[in-house]
């Protein structure tokens, strides 16, 4: 059973902490806002209606059944962040939408105070870990407590979905579409977990026994719809960076011998590091800065000529991608060599300027520095061409 409860706790623990720096940076954008507290109020619920951490609750506060009002707050603001995380999307930022915003927050919060209030004039002496909401059905204040969270659940779950539900066949983007189909997955779940329970605690009012629908059927509901929202809210925001995230971090570290092999040649002021924690775009855009600065340098001193032969060499036995790369390895090394000796080509173009055909292969000649035996292969064969051609 904890295990069931462990896994999304886990992944929701493990969103939130990815998306933790981001959201510090832009804590004015309403989405990264409204990600967050899903997030935190999602993780939250996890973290507290396990039956562990629900007796635990009760022991450290000395309060029988105080995880009651807890657990049920956080589900009624995770409830608000939903609506609110939904608003934000749905809608363009105005005037209006911050109204809506504003109420549907001022409505659950005003929820949460009637949880406690209702549980403080309650008497709920006896712990009940996993039947609480049966077993106090009848209970004055208990009893209105109970029916205030369930219908505060239902209706932001069909709220939630008829939004959806109205929304999707205009969305486009596809993970904002992913994640509208996991939503109304969890949601049609948290309906089926509200029901449940409504049920048991309607059964208790008649003088019957169901309870099996709020211990037994409800939790299965409750924990696959939540965790199903909750990968419906973090879909889009993570996805987006989870599909390009692998290739720039893979562009980043391939660049980074091209990036030192011309270091030497690079502009002191391009050479300012940025944090290892600031955003890898922004890590890999500095990087690429840096290369482009250095080849700025190095454009009077490439042999062209040079490039083109290496490269019709290369071609010959190799497919394009390493062509360019070997054919533009040996020529910037050369144009190093000649940097040294302050020696510019003759004959350049007027300015002098590295093409594309260097520009546009980077990281296939960051990739060919990997390759020294190919590169010196083709060097001595360039070499030995241009000799047989002069002779």
């Amino acid at each position: 059973m904890q295990l069931a409860y462990a896994v999304p706790t886990v992944l929701l623990m493990a969103g939130l902490a990815l998306k933790s720096p981001t959201i510090v940076r832009s804590w004015r954008d309403p989405n990264a806002r409204a990600t967050w507290l899903v997030l935190l109020f999602a993780s939250a619920v996890f973290l507290s209606v396990s039956p562990a951490s629900i007796h635990r609750i009760n022991t450290v506060t000395g309060v029988a059944n105080f995880a009651a009002p807890w657990a049920y707050s956080l589900l009624t603001l995770f409830c608000a962040a939903c609506l609110n995380m939904i608003i934000t999307w749905r809608e363009e930022p105005t005037a209006a939408r911050r109204r809506r915003i504003r109420l549907v927050w001022a409505i659950y919060l005003a929820a949460v105070v009637g949880l406690w209030g209702t549980f403080l004039m309650a008497d709920v002496p006896v712990e009940r870990v996993y039947d609480l909401d049966t077993y106090y059905a009848g209970t004055p204040w208990m009893r209105e407590h109970i029916v205030l969270y369930l219908l505060g659940y239902l209706v932001s779950t069909l709220v939630s979905a008829w939004m959806i539900w109205t929304w999707l066949d205009r969305v486009h983007a596809r993970w904002l579409k992913a994640g509208l189909v996991f939503l109304q997955a969890g949601y049609a779940f948290g309906i089926g977990f509200d029901i449940s329970k409504l049920l048991a605690v309607g059964a208790r009012w008649a003088g019957r026994d169901w309870d099996f629908l709020s211990t037994r059927v409800a939790p299965p509901f409750a924990l696959l719809g939540a965790t199903l929202v909750a990968t419906g809210f973090i879909l889009p925001v993570l996805g987006p960076f989870l599909q390009t995230w692998p290739r720039e971090q893979a562009t980043y570290w391939l660049l980074g011998p091209l990036k030192n092999a011309i270091r030497r040649v690079t502009p002191s002021a391009a050479k300012a590091r940025v944090s290892r924690f600031a955003p890898l775009d922004l890590r890999l855009v500095r990087r690429q800065q840096q290369i482009h600065d250095g080849l700025l340098r190095l454009a009077p001193f490439f042999d062209h000529a040079l490039y083109e032969r290496v490269y019709r060499v290369a071609a010959a036995e190799h497919g394009e991608t390493t062509a360019r790369g070997v054919a533009g390895v040996i020529a910037l090394h050369g144009a190093m060599t000649a940097y040294t000796d302050g020696t510019p080509r003759a004959g350049g173009t007027h300015p002098p300027q590295i093409g594309r055909e260097v520009t546009d292969h980077l990281t296939a000649i960051a990739g060919a520095l990997y390759r020294r035996r190919l590169v010196e292969s083709v060097r001595r064969r360039a070499t030995t061409e241009s000799l047989s051609s002069h002779a």
